[in-house]
């Protein structure tokens, strides 16, 4: 494995093990961060591991265009029953996924370092949140975050990263909200997941995701 120096570079992309793992180390800043969004790399490691990088061989992808909702969805998003933002609550989001129970292995583990880090690509304008709430009365007057997401903008790609739920289909809603803005040309998912792929993402070799991402 390349261990990264202070200076802000990647090792090419044919050292990449099986595993997607490009390099260890180096730190969380804005600008190497987006650097490696960039260039089709990302960070994903646990608590008291060291950074590790990864750039899979064959990339999870969903594009807009092949966006599969099922007739049970659709009777969910026609009766309206949440209210759906941008870039509201992005700090809030962020502390659902990192801390919210999950039945299965959907999203990445992030640290209190990850945390920070993506909070200072949003303040920057990189990191995007879609916040999906309910009214807690017939008032409408106080409402509950109860799913959300959040990730990169690169150009025309959003590099998702995580998402959560607190009620039943609330990350599908902010998925599909999201897919349907019309606004990307892609969404990268990273890696495949039997949940993202059943909502239309597909995998595409490492080349064809960096020419688009390009």
């Amino acid at each position: 494995m390349i261990w990264l120096s202070e200076k802000i570079e990647f090792p090419p992309y044919e050292v990449t093990s099986k595993d997607g793992i490009i390099a260890l180390g180096g730190d969380l800043s804005p600008e190497r961060l987006l650097y490696a969004y960039k260039r089709g790399i990302f960070p994903w490691f646990s608590e008291n591991d060291p950074i590790v990088w990864y750039c899979p061989h064959e990339r999870m992808v969903l594009f807009p265009e092949e966006l599969k909702v099922s007739k049970s969805m659709k009777q969910v998003l026609k009766k309206e029953k949440f209210v759906i933002t941008e870039n509201q609550a992005f700090e809030e989001v962020i502390y659902n996924c990192k801390s919210i129970e999950r039945k299965d292995d959907f999203g990445t583990w992030i640290t209190d370092d990850m945390e920070d880090a993506y909070i200072n690509l949003h303040k920057l304008g990189y990191a995007k949140s879609i916040e999906v709430w309910r009214f807690l009365d017939s008032t409408q007057n106080d409402k509950e975050l109860v799913g959300g997401l959040y990730g990169v903008e690169i150009n025309t790609v959003f590099c998702g990263e995580s998402m959560f739920s607190k009620v039943s289909n609330a990350s599908k809603v902010a998925f599909v909200y999201l897919t349907q803005l019309k606004k990307y040309k892609l969404l990268d998912c990273q890696v495949y997941n039997d949940h993202l792929a059943s909502l239309g993402a597909r995998e595409i070799t490492r080349d064809h995701f960096l020419k688009i991402l390009s």
